[in-house]
């Protein structure tokens, strides 16, 4: 049925007309107004070339195959993927809608930029196995993934007569750290992640104080330690290469904020006698910035990629609003959680050669640049999660819980001056802390791309190559993401992640 819907929606699109805002006459003075006459007046004189009275430029079109809510690297990567892998080009019109163009609260541009392949689930290792040979090949022909492996028959985010990008990949991998009671579950975990072809190392208290010796390794039992494919990187620059890409291939971009669906709905009987009913989107109304104005769009498939807003877009459609303990009710559990990141500086700090490290108390730390600078962050408990209303910097959670595990690990620290701070958004989903993947069971041709609670960058292409797989194809293809489904919440399913930072 999904097939059939998109297949009714591709090519569809009609020529862009943009709605126009009326301007009063008593805006407008005198001089104004016989101004814009003789310029009307002019426009159609021979030989005169029309110019509208009212720019339109900036409105979305009318029709599109593909709406995607949300242009952070989760919206990008899903349009990226939906025209990489349609099968006649330009066969699909796909549309981003993104509320902030300056990106400036984005997730994308808050992030530190880490990836890693120290999970417990297979899944989540093989995200970040697909994400990190993306990464790590981003300007270069590169091919279709099989597992563990590729061949060259495709490029990534080349453009033609564009620099390359430099995403100043710092491949100096996790270092994670773990007490005598975790370390019977670190040692589970690495076993399944060399399973997965991630090369992850076991590291004794010695072996670590010998590689590392400005580790303090009181109360460490065992640490691993990935090798290969884990560090970090520019998460500016892959959002500016995916959004450079996808233009290239005739996406359309749209600043506004979605504000509503208009859907059509059929009631039916599941197998146990129990009525439903299904919803299907065809309408998308996108509000202009600043603005009363809005712009319907009609569409085949809405992509849910509003990040830490998406369990308000879902609510839009109609998703949570049934009777509690159905599935009609069942809401997206997806909400925005501050996280602080801190930078300070250290001249006797760790060398180049640090790796992002772990701590057992949950503080992460890693260098920034060459001059003896650090940065890192600490999730708070649920007693103590911050109000997301506002993304002022609390410096008193450095100082009171941060500061203490630092300087316990790492002797240098207790020297360390804080510089700066930011704090950015977690797309927190409060079932299970993993991401959510795949269409709604109830709202058809609404999909999800969301909910990964702080690990969404790191995953993004391969995330955008399994919902767009989803759409195009009706199934998961290269990466068997159905443990994410949206059913979970309904049918009370978690998907248990060990490795949570």
């Amino acid at each position: 049925m999904l097939r059939r819907v998109l297949q009714l929606g591709l090519g569809r699109g009609l020529p862009t007309r943009g709605l126009s805002t009326r301007r009063e006459g008593s805006t407008l003075d005198w001089d104004g107004k016989v101004s814009e006459i003789k310029k009307k007046f002019q426009s159609i004189l021979p030989g005169g070339a029309w110019n509208p009275l009212y720019d339109t430029s900036h409105l979305p079109p009318e029709h599109s195959d593909v709406v995607i809510v949300g242009g952070g690297v989760l919206g990008l990567s899903v349009a990226y993927w939906l025209k990489k892998l349609e099968k006649r080009r330009g066969a699909i019109r796909v549309l981003v809608v993104e509320r902030d163009h300056t990106y400036l609260q984005a997730s994308t541009a808050l992030s530190i930029g880490g990836i890693r392949q120290q999970f417990s689930l297979p899944e989540n290792i093989q995200l970040s196995l697909f994400s990190a040979n993306f990464l790590r090949n981003i300007n270069v022909c590169l091919g279709l993934w099989v597992r563990k492996a590729s061949l060259c028959t495709q490029e990534y985010l080349a453009v033609v007569d564009a620099p390359p990008l430099d995403l100043q990949f710092n491949p100096l991998g996790y270092l994670l750290l773990a007490s005598e009671k975790g370390a019977a579950t670190m040692e589970s975990n690495v076993k399944v992640q060399r399973q997965e072809g991630a090369k992850v190392c076991l590291m004794s208290p010695e072996q670590l104080q010998n590689k590392f010796p400005w580790i303090n390794t009181e109360g460490v039992a065992l640490a691993s330690y990935g090798m290969e494919n884990e560090g970090w990187f520019d998460p500016w620059c892959l959002l500016q290469g995916l959004r450079r890409k996808v233009q290239s291939m005739g996406v359309l971009f749209c600043q506004g904020e979605v504000t509503r669906f208009i859907s059509s709905s059929n009631r039916m009987k599941t197998s146990s006698g129990k009525e439903v009913t299904l919803k299907r989107i065809y309408e998308v109304h996108v509000k202009m910035d600043h603005s009363l104005e809005y712009q319907p769009v009609e569409c085949a498939i809405v992509i849910n990629a509003a990040g830490a807003w998406s369990g308000h877009v879902a609510e839009l459609a109609g998703i949570g609003k049934g009777p509690p303990g159905t599935l009609q009710g069942t809401r997206l559990p997806v909400e925005p959680r501050k996280r602080y990141v801190y930078v300070w500086h250290c001249p006797q700090g760790p060398g180049l050669e640090a790796p992002l490290v772990t701590d057992m108390s949950g503080t992460y730390f890693r260098r920034e640049g060459l001059g003896n600078n650090y940065l890192g962050g600490l999730s708070p408990t649920e007693e103590e999660e911050p109000d997301p209303g506002n993304l002022e910097v609390d410096y008193d959670f450095f100082q009171d819980k941060m500061w203490p595990s630092l300087a316990q690990r790492v002797p240098a620290f207790e020297t360390l001056k804080v510089r700066s701070a930011w704090a950015g958004y977690y797309d927190y989903n409060t079932f299970d802390q993993n991401g959510v993947v795949g269409p709604h069971p109830l709202v058809a041709n609404m999909y999800f791309a969301t909910g990964f609670s702080g690990h969404g960058l790191q995953q993004a292409p391969g995330v955008g190559r399994a919902v767009a797989e989803m759409v195009l194809e009706g199934h998961f293809q290269t990466i068997d993401l159905s443990p994410f489904l949206f059913s979970r919440f309904y049918l009370g399913e978690k998907v248990q992640e060990n490795v949570i930072i």
